[in-house]
């Protein structure tokens, strides 16, 4: 009878924690939810980048078509009952030394130039994560061009930037 009524209270308290693969201080967790964020910033993924998601949950954490799927249907649950990125990046600090999050910080890359646009919103959000994952400003910037040079210069980059003459909009003359 007790087993009854603590399984009818994890049942009403917690369900959809229970039904999750990925505990909620599983590094992966956490870093799929922050790709699931970049993903999603322009409104509905495109196919390109949801097989980016896939190919890139599955070779980085080394997981089948499968379990991936269920990371991945985690990670936007979670994610999407996030009110910041403070909690994914905490539980990646925790769990990963610099090379494991400079690894984060590609994989976001990557995403954000699966759809071939760069836009202001993924890359604030890629320097707001990196900042919070402690990689430096010229280790973020190192990895978007490498990213970018791999895309082959397909990509149209829309984030703000300073003009050549180094504010917005002004020229050197």
């Amino acid at each position: 009878m007790l087993e009854g009524l603590r399984q009818f209270i994890a049942d009403i308290v917690g369900p959809q924690a229970q039904d999750r693969a990925f505990g909620d201080s599983d590094y992966r967790l956490a870093a799929t939810a922050l790709l699931v964020h970049v993903v999603s910033l322009d409104g509905q993924p495109s196919a390109a980048e949801q097989r980016k998601l896939h190919s890139l949950i599955e070779s980085h954490f080394g997981l089948d078509r499968g379990t991936a799927d269920r990371l991945i249907v985690n990670a936007t649950q979670v994610e999407g009952e996030a009110v910041d990125l403070y909690h994914f990046t905490s539980v990646i600090m925790r769990s990963l030394d610099e090379a494991g999050r400079k690894r984060i910080v590609q994989m976001m890359w990557e995403l954000v130039y699966a759809d071939g646009e760069v836009s202001e919103f993924e890359d604030n959000v890629v320097w707001r994560a990196s900042d919070l994952l402690g990689i430096s400003q010229r280790d973020r910037i190192e990895l978007k061009h490498a990213v970018a040079e791999r895309a082959g210069g397909k990509v149209r980059d829309r984030a703000v930037g300073p003009a050549p003459g180094g504010l917005p909009g002004l020229r050197a003359t």
